[in-house]
């Protein structure tokens, strides 16, 4: 049985753009996993620890047979060969890969909770989001595109 789901990936040290490409090529070779759309990249300002650099974000849509746990630590391991440390909340990194969307599936685990608890909330998930997907609905929030208008203040640059 296969599943759609949908990744945010980010990075805002080394060459990020280049990382995010690198990153997509990873999640391709994951067991039983393809890439339907990707986004376009983007540029946001930083959230939370505010003193580091811009990050450049982009969304995926794949098809995978992995459950969303394994899929979780598929992609923990491509954040871990790209150099991923997780020092503080919102800290810098090399590269962030986020469960966003599994079908339409409610996980609240430790560890893991789809949806992604914030991707309502913010722009750099939306915005790429809506591009690959303009008619998503995200579990017990509702439409993408209705969430988006709480989040028009937020800059996003498209690269």
């Amino acid at each position: 049985m296969t599943h759609i789901s949908f990744i945010g990936l980010g990075s805002n040290l080394g060459e990020s753009r280049d990382r995010l490409i690198a990153a997509v090529a990873d999640i391709e070779r994951l067991p039983d996993t393809s890439v339907l759309a990707q986004s376009s990249l983007y540029r946001s300002a930083p959230i939370g620890y505010l003193d580091q650099p811009d990050f450049v974000n982009a969304v995926i849509k794949i098809r995978t047979g992995l459950a969303p746990r394994a899929l979780l630590s598929g992609l923990l391991g491509i954040e871990r060969l790209h150099g991923r440390e997780r020092t503080f909340s919102n800290a810098p990194r090399t590269l962030d890969l986020d469960v966003l969307l599994y079908d339409d599936l409610e996980v609240d685990e430790p560890g893991l909770t789809i949806p992604h608890p914030h991707m309502h909330r913010r722009a750099f998930v939306l915005q790429p989001l809506l591009e690959i997907a303009p008619d998503c609905e995200i579990p017990a929030v509702g439409l993408a595109s209705v969430a988006m208008r709480d989040c028009l203040d937020q800059v996003l640059e498209k690269l």
